[in-house]
Parts: C-alpha cells; sequence; structure tokens
C-alpha cells in the first residue's frame, strides 16, 4: 500500500483531508507546546475552539484553569495565559486545563472531529513519526499559522516529521512537502528566533516561554492523542534501529 505525507497549514486545511488520514496539529508557540506540556505533567487538557465553550468546558470541571489567548491577549476571566512554561511551574497539578489560543486549539479541535488525530511540538516531534510510521498509511501534517502565515517554528516541526515519515517510506503527497523539507532538513530549533511568533514573545515580555520551548526538543518519548476533546499521552519507546526498519517494512 502507499503510504503518503501531506503538510499543510491553517484550521481551515483540515477539511481537505479524509478519515483515513492521520492529522497531526501543530502550534509549537504555544498552544500544542502548552497541551503537550499539560499532559505530560499529570494534567488534564482540554482544547476548544472559542471563549464561549472555554467557559461552557469549564462550567463542567472541578477547579479547572483557563488557560489561554485571544489575538495574543488573556481573555477576561482566564486564569493564565497560553504559557508552556508558567504552566509547568505551578504545582496545582490535579485542575485541569481548559485551553484556548487564536488558532493552534482551533486545529486540534477540527482535527479531532475529523478523524485519528495528535498533537506535536519540539518535544515530541521523532516519537509522533514512529508512532504515525507503525500504524497509518496517510498522514497530513498541519500548521496552526497566524496572520495568515505558515509560521516558521511549525514548518519546522512539519518539516521534521515528514522528513521522518519519508524516512520510514512514505511519499511526499505533493511539491510543496519536498521543498519544506528541503528548508528546514537540519536546521536547529533556533532558527525560528527571526520569525514574528518569536519577536512577538521577545516584545511581549514572554521570552521565558521561548526558552522554555528551545530547551525542550524530543525530551518526551510519548504521543498526544486527542479523544473526546481530551488530550490523552501514550508512552512511544524508542525503537532500535532493527525494529525501525522492520516497522517501516510493515
Amino acid at each position: 500500500m502507499r503510504r503518503t505525507v501531506s503538510i499543510d497549514c491553517f484550521p481551515e486545511s483540515v477539511a481537505r483531508y479524509s478519515r483515513e488520514y492521520a492529522i497531526v496539529a501543530i502550534d509549537v508557540i504555544r498552544a500544542t507546546t502548552t497541551a503537550i506540556t499539560a499532559v505530560a505533567a499529570g494534567r488534564r487538557c482540554h482544547p476548544v475552539s472559542s471563549l464561549e465553550a472555554a467557559f461552557r468546558k469549564a462550567a463542567t470541571l472541578e477547579q479547572p484553569i483557563l488557560a489561554g489567548e485571544l489575538g495574543g491577549d488573556m481573555p477576561d476571566g482566564f486564569d493564565m495565559n497560553n504559557s508552556p512554561a508558567e504552566l509547568e511551574a505551578r504545582t496545582d497539578r490535579h485542575r485541569p486545563v481548559v485551553m484556548l489560543s487564536s488558532s493552534g486549539t482551533k486545529l486540534i479541535t477540527l482535527a479531532a472531529v475529523r478523524g485519528p488525530a495528535f498533537l506535536a511540538c519540539f518535544r515530541n516531534y521523532a516519537a509522533t513519526a514512529r508512532h504515525l510510521a507503525s500504524r497509518y498509511s496517510k498522514v497530513a501534517v498541519i500548521g496552526a499559522g497566524s496572520r495568515s502565515e505558515f509560521r516558521e517554528e511549525d514548518q519546522m516541526c512539519c518539516a521534521w516529521i515528514a522528513e521522518l515519515l519519508i524516512g520510514a517510506g512514505f511519499e511526499p503527497e505533493n511539491p510543496s512537502v519536498t521543498r519544506i523539507i528541503e528548508r528546514w532538513s537540519g536546521a536547529p530549533p533556533e532558527s525560528c528566533l527571526g520569525g514574528r511568533s518569536a519577536n512577538y514573545l521577545i516584545r511581549s515580555g514572554q521570552s521565558h516561554d521561548l526558552t522554555f520551548i528551545l530547551a525542550r526538543v524530543n525530551d518526551l518519548e510519548a504521543v498526544f492523542p486527542v479523544t473526546n476533546d481530551e488530550v490523552q499521552m501514550i508512552p512511544e519507546p524508542r525503537l532500535t534501529e532493527r525494529a525501525a526498519t522492520v516497522s517501516a517494512q510493515t
């Protein structure tokens, strides 16, 4: 069976893919990093697509933390911004998180409705690629985008996952996949520092999140599927070289 990988951007692009695709939602700065960090710390995490949905979901939970931003600003009534560093530093890990962001959580919720959906960021891109390579024949890796731009950090993470899938026997679904991989193959995470997302964090006094993101690359051996509006965590042990080869051929 022919196995293919596509790279795309923006929440609306989810509609292009049928249910046979596994969709990987990526918003490195910051929604998927924050959600993954929450669940890896033992929290429950519920991404939502709107302010109204955030308050509705919070009303069903005990002591929820409302975390997120709209247009870069924390909404009234929220407890914290969309900050992985701040969330990691909190000790109240028994409290569930309801997450909202300008585009990242919208992408996550749309992907979860469409079919198998996973979250990825710099922290788990290799584990995500291994998991997908052993279980799916069609993968769409989608960046959240911001202000009509496919941001550098999301391109990088998409490219790295797609490159690993191609190494496991997948084919690029269109020429743009190859172009994006060629642009970012081998690039260090710091390559995103010149982008608008990184510059925004620096200008707005939130560089602690940028430091957090760049310091944690493939430190999590797990995948993060979305099931019933909640982000889950499944350990994905690192394969031996021989096991990886067998997996790619089956």
